[in-house]
């Protein structure tokens, strides 16, 4: 594959996990509160902490540390594994109509996310090699998008504060939010897995 046609890859990637990664569920958690199906919004929110991992690798990757290459790696295995890991969430949705539209749409909407996160894992994985050797052949093609939010954030920052977001900033805000992001994993796996099982409850 050549370079353009991975990059175009790459930022079809990050186009199709804007609107089903993001727009989508924001959509259908705010749905589900207005209809009260709190097992949807348990699930939605579940996947909105779990999915914050990809923000903070855009933000490692805005500021060129090789550390971003492994968490974008990991972050689809996550989401993947957080939309189905509940068996109390499965069991609640199995019994939703799929006659209601809201219902049909989360179930249809969990296949797609599932499907999306096997493919960016299987496109993330090509570019672990980049964390030891950061100019390889397709490293570029997974800064280029970053490096077009930091772009965005830069303006708005200097539009709102009057004062530059700078590459290093980003970063910075990226490792802060990668420790918490950590501590929060340990707790799940370490406190609320051992506590509770496979149970969601109140997550």
């Amino acid at each position: 594959m050549t370079d353009l046609s991975f990059t175009a890859l790459v930022w079809l990637t990050y186009r199709l996990g804007a609107s089903f990664g993001f727009s989508l569920p924001l959509i259908l958690l705010i749905w589900a509160n207005v209809k009260k199906e709190f097992s949807i919004v348990r699930l939605l929110s579940i996947y909105f902490k779990i999915s914050s991992l990809i923000i903070i690798s855009i933000l490692l990757l805005t500021g060129s540390r090789p550390i971003g290459y492994l968490t974008s790696f990991i972050s689809p295995l996550l989401i993947l594994i957080s939309v189905w890991f509940w068996s109390d969430l499965n069991e609640e949705l199995r019994e939703l109509s799929n006659g209601k539209a809201l219902s049909f749409t989360v179930k249809l909407w969990r296949w797609i996310i599932s499907f999306f996160s096997c493919l960016y894992s299987i496109l993330t994985f090509t570019s672990l090699s980049c964390m030891k050797e950061i100019t390889g052949q397709y490293c570029g093609a997974w800064m280029s998008a970053p490096q077009r939010f930091h772009l965005i954030l830069n303006n708005l920052f200097n539009f709102l504060f009057g004062a530059n977001w700078t590459e290093p900033i980003a970063a910075f805000i990226g490792y802060v939010a990668l420790i918490v992001y950590l501590i929060g994993i340990l707790q799940i796996l370490l406190i609320k897995i051992p506590k509770q099982g496979r149970i969601a409850g109140g997550f």
